[in-house]
């Protein structure tokens, strides 16, 4: 029966409640297993990171467009191979004064203030603060009182979150530097294209100019010969039709011609209409140099796009690996410290200190958890955009290479039907001098010929254009970038 009584629970007398005491210890030892239990579930370990996989390339189809030996690589003033002073000049004038390319520049330098942001995870917290409070009652002394104290804040970074973090953020700054790197090509690209478009286009003015000319000589002999009653008045018409047509799309030239050159002038930093291209004739003034292409490989370390897409890939592994270590339990120490007195003279006569280590068990909080998940998803949506971005890199090379020979091709096939007519043009003349062609054959066989001369000349300036191209797919010459977490400058290459 006594033993009956030990087991028992105690009731009371001055308390209305019961006091289990084996129950408050089984609640202890199931919470405490089921934190193990949360804990054993979840993974801590940061993912160790790895160049996301893509399709392989090992050479390129079109090699008979490369001149040059791929051991050779492309240089970072490409632009330069052109040989035109000008060209270099309004380059050098876009790298310093185009927006877009400072807000590049000015986001490397915000992602570099970022670092700073997530290394002072790191540090103490310290807070300071003062105080004096003044009370007055009707009938009574004024009461005074005065504090002066600070709180210190510290959230030990035991397993490395807040390094996870700062690695992160670091992928985040090299990107933002690829990003301007990739910018910078672009526009310096775009410059180039908008100049040789501008050239064709005085080249096509001039031509088109001439072509009217001669079609207002061909109109005036249709005119003789109906006065004389030898062709018809349609056939004048006709005539006529056609120069309305010419002067339109010589109006059209000029036009697209100054849209153009405001375009530029943006490019360059400078007020569309304040810009004045010298007129100059493409074909004379640029040639395409010889460009080396490299190999499939080398792309992925050599294309800004692509560099900035895997150090994204990197940065979201990071976050990963904050996220898990997240979990884990944080341990933080807070202290306080301050005086305070009624009297101001004796404020700091007394002093008082506390001390308040805690730790918080993280992997119980079910936001942490979802954190995880959300972060490990993440980064299958930067690789699969780093796979994209590789494949539009493989694309636009293999495109670029596609269109520089073709185009060559249809150079060769249209000089030598300019170098055709030109002779056809010479025995026409020489025909007319005896009287054995009329004036008209002439005129109709220098059209021809101009009509193949802007056919030629749209061609070179089209290789021009497959060649800047060509250029840009192939990464503009920067140099081969290993992409990893290891202690890397965070200057900025601007």
């Amino acid at each position: 029966m006594q033993l009956q009584e030990d087991i028992v629970p105690k009731v009371s007398t001055e308390s209305s409640w019961i006091v289990p005491r084996p129950r408050r210890a089984y609640a202890w030892v199931a919470a405490a297993a089921c934190a193990g239990w949360l804990t054993g579930c979840a993974d801590f370990r940061p993912p160790v990171y790895e160049r996301p996989e893509t399709p392989a390339k090992t050479e390129w189809s079109r090699q008979e467009s490369i001149t040059v030996s791929p051991a050779e690589t492309v240089q970072p003033n490409w632009w330069q191979g052109f040989k035109d002073p000008y060209l270099d000049k309004l380059i050098t004038q876009a790298l310093s004064g185009n927006y877009d390319i400072k807000v590049l520049a000015a986001r490397i330098r915000v992602a570099q203030a970022q670092i700073g942001e997530a290394k002072a995870g790191q540090l103490p917290v310290i807070d300071l603060n003062a105080n004096a409070n003044v009370t007055k009652t009707t009938g009574q002394a004024t009461a005074r009182s005065y504090n002066l104290g600070g709180q210190l804040s510290w959230d030990i970074d035991i397993w490395g979150k807040v390094e996870k973090g700062v690695q992160a953020q670091t992928a985040e700054f090299h990107a933002t530097e690829a990003d301007w790197r990739a910018g910078y090509l672009t526009l310096a690209a775009n410059v180039s294209t908008a100049y040789f478009q501008i050239l064709q286009f005085d080249e096509q003015i001039d031509q088109q100019t001439r072509t009217v000319q001669k079609n207002g000589q061909i109109l005036n002999t249709y005119q003789a010969m109906f006065q004389n009653g030898l062709v018809p008045k349609i056939r004048v018409m006709q005539q006529q039709a056609e120069i309305n047509r010419l002067t339109k799309d010589l109006i059209e030239l000029r036009r697209s011609r100054d849209v153009t050159e405001n375009a530029l002038a943006t490019l360059v930093g400078v007020p569309a209409g304040n810009l004045k291209v010298p007129p100059g004739k493409l074909q004379n003034r640029v040639q395409p140099p010889p460009v080396p292409a490299g190999l499939p490989s080398q792309l992925l370390a050599r294309r800004p796009d692509i560099v900035a897409a895997e150090y994204r890939v990197l940065a979201a592994y990071n976050i990963v690996g904050q996220a898990r270590l997240a979990q884990l339990p944080s341990i933080s120490l807070t202290a306080n410290g301050g005086m305070a007195s009624f009297a101001l003279n004796s404020l700091l006569k007394t002093f008082t200190l506390g001390i308040a280590p805690s730790i918080t068990l993280p992997m119980l909080d079910p936001n942490i958890r979802a954190r995880v998940k959300t972060t490990e998803a993440q980064v299958k949506v930067v690789e699969s955009d780093y796979g994209r971005t590789v494949m539009n890199a493989f694309e636009e090379v293999e495109t670029a290479l596609v269109n520089v020979d073709a185009h060559k091709k249809q150079r060769i096939e249209l000089q030598q039907q300019v170098d055709q007519l030109r002779v056809v043009s010479s025995q026409i003349e020489a025909q007319l001098k005896e009287g054995v062609v009329s004036q008209l054959e002439v005129f109709e066989t220098e059209r021809s010929l101009l009509s193949a001369q802007l056919s030629l000349l749209a061609v070179h300036q089209q290789i021009l254009a497959d060649t800047v191209t060509l250029y840009k797919a192939l990464g503009g010459g920067w140099t081969d970038v290993r992409v990893s977490n290891a202690t890397a400058s965070t200057s900025s290459s601007q």
